[in-house]
């Protein structure tokens, strides 16, 4: 059995930026890096918002970079996730999937949210190429472009919305014949003339040679008055929700209802002591890359500070 002071679940830029600062703190730090290092930031290609890159980075690259600088400081990486988990006591226990158990006085959860897809083959084969799951961090590469938006929630509204800032004409792609978003967000996206809303309308699939140039559309699926037409566009953006990766923590850690771990108000501390939630886990809001970095330094921060009780 391992046994560490600090495990960190996770390895997109909340769990390595932890790692960075544990290490720092020579809190010599173990981290479960998952099944896709580098997190939901890996999925998408260029990265320019990020601060201190003025001609952006290739999103593998700044994971990299993040991951050598935890490396650099002491922090050991295993390959694997956690299949189980014991909090009802400390040091509290977890198993991986390869059979192993470790044993940690503190942890952070840093597992990511993941995007929800329509479960189309044609979603994963243009992924970066024309298909996002993020309009505030791929939005910029469609100005004065057409694109698609799926969705009827106030996610889809305000990715819409914000689009529309963007682009020459935004199209929202609605399988309801009605929006399901609160009235405010409804009012500003059908009174935006560069929106149009296609309701009652599935998509079948995608089309395009190098990147996404169109989508096969369905309207009134199944009915009498079914319609099947292309429509061409330059980027697809779907906004039907997030999935907080918290599956097995949820009998021993508060969460909302639809599973975001919830931490103190202004602090990535849960309702365990010594077990700290950073990044889109915990966070229903933002899901920025800038933003989990930060509160994966506060939450090694805080751990550190919970460590050094114990001693």
């Amino acid at each position: 059995m391992e046994k560490t002071k600090l495990l960190i679940i996770g390895s997109g830029p909340a769990g390595y930026t932890a790692a960075i600062y544990a290490g720092r703190a020579n809190l010599s730090p173990v981290l479960v890096e998952g099944m896709q290092p580098g997190g939901q930031l890996t999925t998408t290609t260029e990265v320019e918002n990020f601060p201190g890159f003025p001609e952006g980075i290739d999103a593998n690259e700044l994971m990299d970079n993040m991951r050598a600088q935890a490396e650099r400081f002491g922090c050991k990486f295993i390959l694997s996730t956690v299949e189980r988990t014991d909090f009802s006591a400390s040091p509290y226990r977890l198993w991986l999937d390869d059979g192993s158990e470790i044993e940690a006085d503190s942890v952070i959860i840093a597992t990511g949210a993941s995007a929800k897809y329509l479960g189309l083959s044609d979603e994963q084969k243009y992924m970066g190429m024309g298909v996002s799951a993020c309009a505030t961090c791929d939005g910029f590469f469609y100005r004065k472009k057409v694109v698609a938006v799926v969705g009827g929630g106030d996610t889809a509204c305000e990715e819409a919305n914000y689009l529309s800032g963007l682009a020459s004409k935004v199209y929202l792609i609605v399988r309801k014949p009605f929006l399901r978003a609160s009235q405010i967000m409804q009012d500003r996206v059908l009174n935006n003339e560069k929106i149009e809303v296609l309701f009652e309308t599935n998509t079948l699939g995608l089309y395009g040679e190098d990147g996404v140039e169109g989508a096969h559309l369905v309207y009134k699926k199944g009915e009498p008055e079914e319609k099947t037409y292309d429509l061409p566009i330059d980027g697809f953006f779907l906004a039907i929700g997030h999935r907080p990766n918290s599956e097995v923590f949820r009998p021993w850690i508060e969460t909302d209802e639809t599973g975001y771990i919830k931490t103190i108000p202004g602090t990535p501390r849960t309702s365990l002591p010594g077990i700290f939630a950073a990044g889109d886990v915990a966070d229903p809001h933002y899901r920025q890359a800038i933003i989990a970095a930060g509160s994966g330094a506060q939450a090694a921060m805080e751990a550190e500070k919970y460590l050094s009780t114990l001693e």
